[in-house]
């Protein structure tokens, strides 16, 4: 067992995903000469070639939707788009066939694709290139959604969403491409999609996030006098109701952090959900922090546009205090 980063243990999923099925292939903009944007995809060429590491021209829709061509005739296709905040032109494949394909031919056709693209800000990159737009695609039906916040479950979600018969589109967060290294088998593992995680067990207020608010919802626990539950929801579609829904009749307080804007934001559905199975358990009312409803700003502005621990300590204070 070795440490990784994030891009080193994302590298070596895919490799062994290659290894172990022949039918997996990657395509998209760079993916094969250059490795990647971020390097993800580096090695892989060299090792299988070029029939089954596909470098593409700049187009997301053709990206999709050959993508999706290649899985209904037998191949696993994992798609990469080189930021999440390009993924729109590809929309129409992926609302109208790709999430459809299941329903539309009565089981007939699967669609075992991953879509894979960064996501989110952190990295004082352009608007495009830094937004976080989960809950968009967590509102298409057939589309399962899922935001590792660690090397270890990055791992373990992609080589799950490989192996899954219908589409995942993998949302890897920037800012902790290598934030930091843990370790990571060097085995094959899956982590279950749909299964959120209790990072740090608690009694008197729960924190939800993912992706990279995992850390800052860490980073602020540790500043307050108070016994904080913090849970990574790792899949946003479909997420873990079970799992939170027990937490919020536990501590009676919720307090949600993302990175996407306020305004039906993943949050919202949550606090929905938790207003209407557990307001009788519920001590407080629910608080989001999230980014305001504004384009991404110019790197200069980030920091104030990003959630920080500062930011959720004051929400946290305030719950615990209603």
């Amino acid at each position: 067992m070795a440490e990784r980063n994030l891009v080193q243990a994302l590298n070596q999923a895919l490799f062994l995903a290659f290894e172990k099925d022949p039918h997996v292939v990657v395509l998209g903009e760079d993916v094969g000469v250059d490795g990647g944007v971020f390097r993800v995809t580096d090695g892989l060429l060299a090792k299988f070639g070029e029939k089954r590491v596909i470098d593409t021209s700049i187009g997301e829709s053709t990206i999709v939707g050959s993508a999706l061509g290649m899985a209904i005739n037998g191949l696993k296709p994992i798609a990469e788009i080189q930021f999440s905040g390009f993924i729109y032109p590809a929309f129409q494949q992926l609302i109208s066939h790709v999430s459809r394909m299941r329903n539309r031919t009565r089981g007939v056709f699967g669609v075992p694709i991953v879509i894979r693209s960064p996501n989110g800000g952190g990295v004082n990159a352009l608007e495009h290139h830094s937004e976080s737009l989960e809950a968009v695609y967590a509102h298409i039906p057939g589309l399962k959604v899922v935001m590792p916040s660690n090397p270890y479950d990055g791992k373990g979600l992609l080589l799950a969403a490989i192996n899954d018969p219908d589409p995942v589109l993998l949302l890897e967060p920037i800012k902790l491409y290598r934030a930091f290294k843990q370790e990571v088998p060097d085995a094959y593992y899956e982590v279950p999609i749909g299964l959120a995680q209790i990072v740090q067990a608690g009694k008197d207020i729960t924190i939800l996030a993912w992706g990279a608010m995992v850390l800052v919802a860490q980073d602020a626990a540790s500043q307050v006098q108070a016994s904080c539950e913090i849970i990574d929801l790792r899949t946003i579609m479909p997420w873990d109701k079970k799992t939170i829904l027990e937490s919020a009749k536990k501590t009676g307080r919720v307090v949600i952090i993302h990175e996407a804007i306020h305004t039906c934001g993943f949050g919202a559905e949550l606090a929905a959900t938790i207003q209407e199975e557990c307001l009788d358990y519920l001590q407080a009312p629910i608080v989001r922090v999230t980014a305001p409803d504004v384009i991404v700003p110019y790197y200069r502005s980030e920091h104030f546009y990003r959630p920080n621990a500062d930011m959720l300590i004051e929400k946290i204070k305030q719950t615990l205090t209603y």
